[in-house]
């Protein structure tokens, strides 16, 4: 259930801040892997409660700031080990793993479709 009417925890965007740079600082001094849930647990609330925070203007900069570092955290544990738990969070992140493939054919850069239908209109004009 959505925390939408809840009033917001921190009081101040510095306050929700502070507390955003505690968590990076203790999970780099204890060698902690940076997360969503562990941020949301060390500001003592929950991912739909941060997302909130991102809707309101004066914590969204804050809030987006945060979620860059922790993404960043997972690319970089990705760049060193290929953890397959790394590439599902990144997927959570807004990336992908897909091919795209232009299957359009194409004759001396112009699409066939193009060609065709140009060749039709010149039949169509010497009838």
């Amino acid at each position: 259930m959505a925390n939408v009417g809840k009033p917001l925890k921190f009081k101040t965007p510095e306050e929700l801040q502070q507390k955003i740079s505690d968590y990076i600082e203790d999970c780099n001094k204890e060698g902690i892997p940076l997360t969503i849930t562990g941020l949301a647990l060390a500001l003592d609330t929950n991912r739909q409660t941060l997302i909130n925070y991102a809707n309101k203007d004066e914590y969204a900069h804050i809030v987006e700031r945060a979620k860059l570092i922790i993404e960043n955290a997972y690319e970089l544990r990705l760049i060193e080990s290929g953890r397959s738990g790394d590439i599902f969070a990144l997927k959570n992140f807004g990336w992908t793993d897909k091919q795209e493939v232009d299957s359009n054919i194409r004759l001396n850069n112009q699409p066939v479709d193009e060609l065709v239908n140009t060749i039709q209109g010149i039949k169509n004009e010497n009838k």
